[in-house]
């Protein structure tokens, strides 16, 4: 039986959740969020209490928020749709102050050369950037996890674990957990809607997003 966390439904509840591109924020501010594209096995509960969760905390911090994609459609459920995004090779990262990545329930790697390279283009500007729960592999396929301490759903002795990452681009890195972990510029969160709904792992997309809007204020 799926549970949901007693947050995420106050947010779906509020009818406040908007997925089309903001312009506004303070000071101008805008963070990019990127959306993993693929089969998702629940794509409602993701858009709803993953990408929901992110765009209501991002807005209430007062930041716009614009959110993209490698092809730039739309990302739709049976009931729940992300509308108006942006192709990521159209994106200027120097728009934006940070950047996140959804889990969006994707049971894979999926990181397409141009997230790789738009990651790693990221951290070179100094930006911060989160990802949460499998959008974790996306920054180890750009190899940016490399000595470093992460969050994950699940730890290497894991034959699942091996599905999203392949272990020589964590050299040196540090599987800690599936809290929410900063090392640096990067914060990775290891568990969402998904692996609390069918897995019973405590959902971090709140604590993930809190820690994303705490660190861009304290640069």
């Amino acid at each position: 039986m799926k549970k949901i966390s007693l947050f995420a439904i106050i947010v779906v509840l509020a009818g406040t959740i908007s997925f089309s591109p903001q312009a506004f924020g303070q000071g101008g501010s805008k963070v990019l969020m990127i959306i993993r594209e693929g089969r998702s096995h629940d794509p409602d509960l993701m858009i709803k209490m993953e990408v929901g969760t992110m765009m209501v905390l991002l807005k209430k911090a007062g930041f716009g928020v614009d959110v993209t994609s490698l092809s730039g459609q739309d990302v739709s459920g049976c009931s729940q749709k992300i509308e108006k995004l942006l192709r990521l090779s159209e994106v200027k990262l120097d728009d934006y102050v940070g950047v996140i990545i959804p889990c969006m329930g994707v049971p894979e790697a999926i990181a397409s050369p141009e997230m790789v390279t738009t990651v790693k283009d990221v951290l070179a500007k100094g930006k911060l950037i989160a990802a949460s729960n499998g959008g974790v592999s996306v920054l180890g396929k750009a190899g940016v996890l490399k000595g470093r301490k992460f969050a994950f759903y699940t730890g290497p002795s894991d034959p699942e674990f091996k599905g999203f990452f392949d272990i020589t681009d964590l050299e040196g890195a540090t599987y800690s957990g599936q809290g929410v972990v900063q090392d640096g510029k990067i914060i990775t969160g290891g568990a969402c809607p998904s692996t609390e709904a069918y897995r019973g792992l405590q959902n971090r997309t709140f604590e993930l997003t809190q820690a994303f809007i705490a660190a861009i204020g304290s640069k």
